[in-house]
């Protein structure tokens, strides 16, 4: 397995020995985690290791008890809100929409960091919310309201808000939750597209296989801490696997893309 490094180079976001708890529930202490610049970094773990608290974290919605969390060599927490989400964006794992707001709207609230006293909306918010509802292929529902969606038509939408806001980095709480499988490797190569284009892109998922297809830097986690991290040819290995998710298996070169796959052996009982 390949250890978390020590030394890590310089990267515009990262947590820096945070203790990260909800009231006395301590989920990591003593966590420092680096987001490669211009990477697209998937984070993986079995359920409740600390995934999606980490990446609350990094968006500034959860405080660490201690240590700091570093956005451009200044604690987060020191930004005023609309500066920070001019920088970093969230797509949560499910996202909360007011009753009877429709689809454009609710997109276009991924501008609000851009608008101010003086800066009301202009051409370029209304272009971004355009390019966003499409390339999510929402467009057509522009005007149903939110809540008459089916869950996977509501994680387009709630992804199309995150692309119209329009970060140098996008965090990703389980973006393919609730959609088919069509869906998932679509939304997937829109932020692989995104990454390439220039964003550094952080996604917490749970499919080993999409994480190692996509990820450019994976990070493993159990327990609220970093047990590996490095490019996905090296830290998923049968023997990560089994000791972060208790799961035998064997990994083979992806057919398509040469990236690892995951197959996992049936048990002795089957």
């Amino acid at each position: 397995m390949t250890a978390a490094p020590t030394d890590r180079p310089p990267s515009r976001l990262f947590t820096d020995a945070v203790t990260l708890a909800y009231d006395q529930r301590v989920i990591s202490t003593d966590l420092s985690v680096s987001v490669p610049d211009d990477a697209f970094t998937v984070i993986v773990g079995p359920n409740a290791c600390g995934k999606s608290t980490l990446l609350r974290s990094l968006a500034r919605l959860l405080r660490p008890t201690t240590g700091t969390v570093v956005l451009d060599g200044r604690a987060i927490s020191s930004y005023r809100a609309k500066e920070a989400a001019r920088m970093v964006g969230l797509l949560p794992q499910t996202a909360i929409a007011p009753d009877g707001i429709t689809v454009a709207d609710l997109v276009g609230r991924g501008r609000f960091p851009h608008q101010g006293l003086v800066r009301q909306w202009t051409p370029a918010d209304s272009d971004a919310v355009q390019r966003a509802m499409a390339a999510t292929d929402v467009t057509a529902l522009a005007h149903r309201h939110v809540d008459e969606l089916s869950g996977g038509q509501r994680q387009r939408v709630g992804a199309a808000m995150a692309l119209a806001q329009e970060t140098p980095i996008l965090l990703l709480d389980a973006p393919t939750t609730y959609l088919d499988i069509a869906h998932q490797i679509e939304l997937l190569d829109l932020f692989a597209r995104l990454h390439r284009q220039g964003t550094s892109v952080v996604a917490v998922l749970h499919d080993l296989n999409h994480a190692a297809r996509y990820a450019t830097h994976l990070i493993a986690m159990r327990e609220g801490a970093v047990v590996a991290e490095g490019p996905p040819s090296q830290v998923c290995t049968a023997e990560m696997v089994e000791e972060v998710f208790g799961l035998p298996c064997v990994v083979i070169p992806d057919p398509v893309t040469g990236t690892p796959l995951v197959v996992p052996r049936s048990s002795p009982e089957r």
